[in-house]
């Protein structure tokens, strides 16, 4: 095994651990604030994906493809929480079906209007080229999403730990009645961490059409492996989204470099694994 081999994979696997942290972070904020695991994630990806795709074929701009499918996904968050999810609030088997619904809307609503062929977002002159890395040349975009994950990351942690926000939001996931009598509207806060986790999920989807493509199941896939992310890394938890998501991400490559057969398995096994041995995540608490 080269060098210059191990390197491109480290990189392969870190760079997407840097897409999936986008999603698991969505994730773990909705379900450590609001106890909802929400599977409409992946078709919030998908949509945000297309919706990035269609902009850039109408406008060319790549960035303008980031707010609007940031922007489109965030609202459709909203409406998501406002008017189907917090009627079914504490019922946790209509939540989950209900967001299975959704998702399945979305898939079907993409494939009708875009079809079935992949489709993908090529990005900007400014990031679209290469970086020499030694002897190896490695694409500037990939290095550009790992950035952007750091920097959301490390942006996300600060709001939840050093801001009267976060210190709202962490009250109100263990005493949601004491925040209320003090005047708190814990749903408006709700509502908001609701939209932050669907905007990641827009934004990734144009980040993901741009190296690994868009097409339909495509946002089956992508959750799954973000909910891997969060059960290894432990609910409610963003240095645990962002652990599961380094693991996961050079699981991937690797196992499908090296053993594509068993590329599966090697994903699947460690969760199971966690789930036996420590059900509550590397860095979750029990709930």
């Amino acid at each position: 095994m080269s060098g210059e081999y191990l390197l491109t994979q480290v990189l392969n696997g870190v760079s997407l651990g840097a897409l999936l942290f986008f999603l698991a972070g969505g994730l773990t904020l909705i379900f450590g604030l609001m106890r909802i695991v929400n599977l409409a994630h992946g078709g919030f990806y998908l949509a945000g994906g297309y919706i990035g795709f269609a902009t850039v074929t109408a406008t060319g701009n790549f960035w303008l493809a980031f707010l609007a499918a940031g922007a489109s996904i965030a609202l459709l968050g909203l409406f998501t929480e406002r008017a189907l999810l917090r009627r079914l609030r504490g019922q946790e088997l209509p939540e989950v079906l209900l967001t299975v619904g959704v998702a399945t809307v979305l898939g079907d609503l993409a494939l009708a209007v875009w079809g079935g062929d992949p489709k993908s977002v090529d990005p900007p002159a400014a990031i679209g080229g290469t970086l020499q890395l030694g002897e190896l040349p490695y694409p500037t975009f990939r290095i550009f999403v790992v950035a952007l994950a750091v920097v959301v990351g490390l942006g996300l942690f600060y709001l939840e730990r050093r801001t009267r926000l976060g210190a709202i939001v962490r009250a109100g996931v263990d005493d949601r009645e004491t925040i209320q009598a003090l005047g708190i509207d814990i749903n408006r806060v709700f509502t908001g961490v609701f939209i932050v986790g669907s905007l990641l999920a827009g934004v990734a989807g144009v980040i993901g059409s741009s190296f690994l493509g868009l097409l339909p199941g495509g946002d089956v896939e992508i959750l799954l492996l973000s909910l891997v992310v969060v059960i290894i890394g432990g609910l409610g938890s963003l240095p645990g989204a962002a652990l599961g998501s380094l693991i996961v991400g050079l699981v991937q490559a690797f196992g499908t470099s090296e053993l594509p057969q068993l590329a599966t398995f090697i994903i699947f096994a460690p969760m199971a694994l966690i789930l036996i041995l420590r059900p509550s995540g590397l860095m979750g608490r029990p709930i």
